[in-house]
């Protein structure tokens, strides 16, 4: 649809942000000027804790001021990546936060050059100083990452160019890009998107599935070298930034800045390769479900029973969702329901230039904003659950803790969300009254585990394999990363599987391979929210406090320790073969259930 034929009550309402553009204008303007002031207190921090308390106070509230600017400019730009002024808007904020970012940039050096005793002894003396204690923390645990004041300056100023190929790759697929035409189900003509290929891939026509898979990836053949241009340019700055910061890998860079280790994700692909043998058996399951002499690539996507693909109006959907989130409570429920409801938190259905996909993003000061693009199928309601579970997580750590820490990392950002997502599939599981309505509720469930759990460890092995590939000076070209990814898909999908060579291309279309490291968290949070499901649907009431208990703790813990007040262990890879035995229940029920008369 175009942007204008949808009604208002679907779509984000940026005045929630900024009543008028004038406000927007204003906010900007006063950052800037707060910005240019913020070099006032560059060599005082040392000097006193009333010194380092004022300038923690200021940052926080520039961070705040700043947080708010961008959320207006996302609205704006994500509902139409073809908007010239929106893009203009993002540009000038980007520009304002690297600014904020080479201004205060002095801090961290500085901070972590105040001996521990003067540190403790300011805490005692100096009210509210104390309420910094993780954020400072958090800075001087960079001690042996962090450069000298120059060299901080340095990075900030050129912060502005930094992970610029993310958005590159973000305009030209999302409005750059023309995938072409094919025929639908009933010989209707449609336009193959990026933000609707998924929805085709579901289809039930087999000939609908290959044209769309066909086209989809014609078009990104003839962009490859763009593409491997823009990754590779990419992998090799964050390699350098990881070398210039004294990290071994980008790998290590990134889970530092998660504060857990490189082991977690590498247990994460170990244990996965070590249990390939249930995706194969899933995808046996599925050849035999869709009856098929084999299974091709652009079959995995396929409902495999009719009722998977059973349509939800936009209303239906919220009612799914809180009705799964009933178990959390009245606050938890009611707050959702409001949003959803009232605060138009969601803008909800696919439209030209849209941004593809689906993402929850607020600031301390904003309702969460989910971005959809709802197509009615059972999909996009567990997609509506899933960004639910995002939205609340926000409500509850930014209700819970002061600004400095209520941003919880992304290490455990999937958790809730993927808590959302089961507790619908299994409220559904039971409540179903026919064998065909609990084969389409455990498609949904086995799709689930082998998006996020299988395919994001994929993901990320890919990444692996591709920055270890930069960090020893090898160019990434079309060919190598082709080679590299349809080696992995190979692996992953298994012989029985024919692993159609346009598929070699799909390394193209994840924008998430510009964001360092952020896909395994995907698998490990599915693992750990698999393993609190458990709990919730125990009927302990001790565990549906410790599940809010770690929705609150936001970040004024560490992820790991977050995790443990939910009564999980990340740190041990049974938590990740556990959730895979949870996947093979799920096929053995299915496989079960088809079988019977």
């Amino acid at each position: 649809m175009k942007r204008s034929e949808i009604l208002d009550k679907y779509k984000w309402d940026p005045t929630a942000v900024y009543p008028s553009r004038e406000a927007f204008e204003a906010a900007l303007k006063e950052a800037a000027e707060a910005i240019a002031a913020y070099a006032r207190f560059d060599g005082t921090l040392e000097e006193s804790g009333e010194n380092l308390l004022t300038a923690l106070e200021e940052e926080t509230r520039l961070y705040r001021q700043l947080d708010r600017l961008g959320q207006y400019v996302t609205r704006e730009s994500d509902v139409d990546k073809g908007n010239n002024e929106a893009q203009a808007l993002q540009g000038r904020v980007w520009k304002v936060i690297v600014d904020f970012q080479a201004a205060a940039s002095f801090l961290g050096p500085q901070i972590i050059r105040i001996p521990e005793e003067t540190l403790e002894s300011w805490y005692r003396e100096v009210k509210g100083l104390e309420a910094y204690r993780r954020s400072l923390y958090s800075i001087r645990r960079y001690a042996p990452h962090t450069l000298s004041d120059e060299g901080e300056k340095l990075l900030a100023d050129l912060g502005e160019g930094f992970n610029s190929q993310r958005e590159i790759r973000a305009v030209f697929a999302g409005a750059d890009l023309r995938f072409g035409t094919i025929r639908g189900e009933n010989g209707e003509k449609i336009q193959v998107r990026d933000s609707t290929y998924t929805t085709l891939m579901a289809s039930t026509d087999r000939r609908v599935r290959k044209a769309a898979f066909n086209t989809l990836y014609k078009t990104y053949d003839q962009f490859g070298n763009t593409f491997a241009a823009l990754l590779n340019a990419y992998a090799k700055e964050q390699h350098a930034r990881a070398k210039v910061a004294g990290y071994e890998s980008v790998l290590e860079a990134a889970t530092f800045d998660d504060e857990v280790t490189p082991q977690i994700c590498d247990n994460l692909i170990s244990t996965v390769n070590a249990r390939m043998e249930a995706m194969y058996d899933y995808y046996d399951l599925k050849r035999e479900a869709l009856g098929v002499p084999r299974l091709h690539l652009y079959d995995v996507y396929a409902p495999l029973v009719p009722a998977a693909s059973s349509k939800y109006s936009y209303e239906e959907a919220v009612e799914e969702v809180l009705k799964t989130v009933e178990i959390f409570g009245k606050e938890y429920h009611d707050t959702l329901e409001k949003g959803l409801k009232e605060k138009r938190w969601v803008d909800v259905y696919p439209s030209d230039g849209k941004a593809g996909g689906a993402y929850s993003s607020g600031s301390y000061d904003t309702d969460p904003f989910i971005l959809m693009n709802f197509t009615g199928t059972i999909d996009s309601v567990s997609t509506l659950a899933h960004e639910c579970g995002h939205s609340m997580h926000s409500y509850f750590s930014k209700t819970a803790n002061t600004p400095q820490d209520a941003n919880y990392t992304i290490f455990v950002a999937e958790v809730a969300s993927t808590v959302n997502e089961l507790l619908l599939c299994h409220r559904k599981l039971k409540e179903s009254q026919s064998r065909e309505e609990k084969l389409s509720i455990l498609d949904q469930l086995m799709e689930t585990y082998k998006g996020t759990l299988f395919r994001q460890t994929m993901f990320a092995e890919f990444e692996q394999e591709f920055h270890g590939l930069c960090a020893k000076g090898v160019p990434l070209t079309q060919d190598t990363l082709n080679e590299l990814y349809y080696g992995l898909i190979r692996r992953y999908f298994g012989p029985r599987v024919a692993c159609d060579s346009q598929i070699r291309l799909e390394w193209m279309r994840i924008p998430h391979f510009y964001r360092r490291f952020y896909v395994y968290k995907y698998a490990t949070c599915i693992s750990a929210a698999s393993s609190i499901v458990k709990k919730l649907e125990s009927g302990d009431p001790a565990a549906i406090r410790g599940y809010l208990d770690f929705l609150r703790c936001g970040g004024s813990k560490s992820p790991l320790d977050s995790l443990l007040v939910a009564g999980v262990d990340m740190t041990k890879p049974e938590v990740i073969s556990d959730a895979i035995d949870d996947f093979s229940a799920a096929v053995r029920m299915f496989r079960e259930l088809r079988q019977e008369d």
